[in-house]
């Protein structure tokens, strides 16, 4: 069953930066091969629900390798059957605002 999961792991305890611990989440995400995509707020990580859980997984345990305590947020969509829905989620939205701009250059607008 695939899965897209944006999750973030902040590292509590450790005072104010929480980069160091956010970096070391975001390698053992990077490194498991699985598409992903990093920002300011959040992961978003894509595959199959086992692997992408055991990524979490890895990722919070390597947040706990350097701080005393973690909070995790996730939000998920579970979509059987469909393939490479993170970026193709993008492309929908983005074909929409080019139609949209298209329609308005046409109507003087």
């Amino acid at each position: 069953m695939l899965v897209i999961i944006a999750f973030s792991v902040t590292p509590m305890g450790t005072g104010e930066s929480v980069g160091q611990g956010v970096a070391e989440a975001v390698r053992v995400i990077r490194a498991s091969g699985l598409p992903n995509e990093t920002n300011a707020l959040f992961t978003t990580i894509e595959g199959e629900w086992d692997e992408v859980m055991a990524v979490i997984k890895q990722a919070i345990d390597a947040v706990m390798a350097v701080a005393p305590r973690c909070s995790i947020v996730l939000k998920g969509d579970v979509r059987p059957g469909v393939t490479d829905a993170m970026t193709g989620k993008v492309a929908s939205v983005e074909r929409y605002l080019a139609a949209e701009a298209a329609d308005s250059r046409q109507n003087g607008g």
